[in-house]
């Protein structure tokens, strides 16, 4: 066997074995998931993350104390108004500027809060990408928090959008809003009947 046929056969070797290796670490990257599984997966982080509004609502007239909602809107907005029980720990400078590189008093305000209760967050709107990026950010530093379905303007302005038909009348958005710099008191009265549904498979 000559020379250069060695060297050929010892790259064949190698790229087989390079080869080989390659392929062994996509297929382990293969996603490999059913759809049966994707779907299950969806509901299982839904339920996880997100918190229904007519839910929230419900247990603020219930008067439970198991939660804390957080404003991430900038402090001159929550002042003008907020969900009442809300308080703020703002992503915004102000209205017009994010603070999403002011990582550490974010965290740090974040950090402080009760570990025994749920902390549920809200920015601006069902699009909104604030409440998802602090919520990443947090996630980073080891704190899990929960996503209100809607943003601040579904709550204050489309009140009939997500509450149940029969409790338009027997509710008013006012009741649910607060002004100023604290968070303000939920007043505790359980209104409507639309739900009697409890535990886990209620609204």
């Amino acid at each position: 066997m000559t020379m250069q046929t060695k060297n050929i056969l010892i790259l064949a070797i190698l790229l087989g074995a390079l080869a080989g290796g390659i392929s062994a670490i996509v297929i382990s990257k293969l996603d490999l998931k059913t759809d049966e599984d994707r779907i299950a997966e969806f509901y299982k982080i839904e339920n996880a993350v997100h918190v229904s509004p007519h839910s929230l609502r419900k247990s603020m007239d219930k008067g439970a104390t198991n939660f804390i909602l957080v404003d991430l809107r900038s402090a001159q907005e929550y002042e003008k108004e907020h969900i009442i029980g809300a308080i703020n720990i703002p992503a915004y400078s102000d209205p017009n500027t994010s603070a999403y590189g002011d990582v550490e008093r974010i965290v740090g305000e974040f950090a402080k809060l009760p570990k025994d209760k749920d902390i549920i967050v809200y920015c601006y709107s069902i699009p909104c990408m604030t409440g998802r990026k602090i919520g990443k950010m947090l996630v980073e530093h080891g704190i899990y928090v929960k996503h209100l379905g809607i943003g601040w303007n579904e709550w204050r302005y489309y009140w009939n959008l997500w509450n149940h038909e029969l409790e338009w009348n027997s509710t008013r958005v006012t009741s649910y809003i607060s002004s100023g710099l604290e968070p303000g008191v939920p007043t505790g009265t359980v209104a409507g009947t639309a739900c009697p549904i409890g535990g886990e498979f209620g609204c």
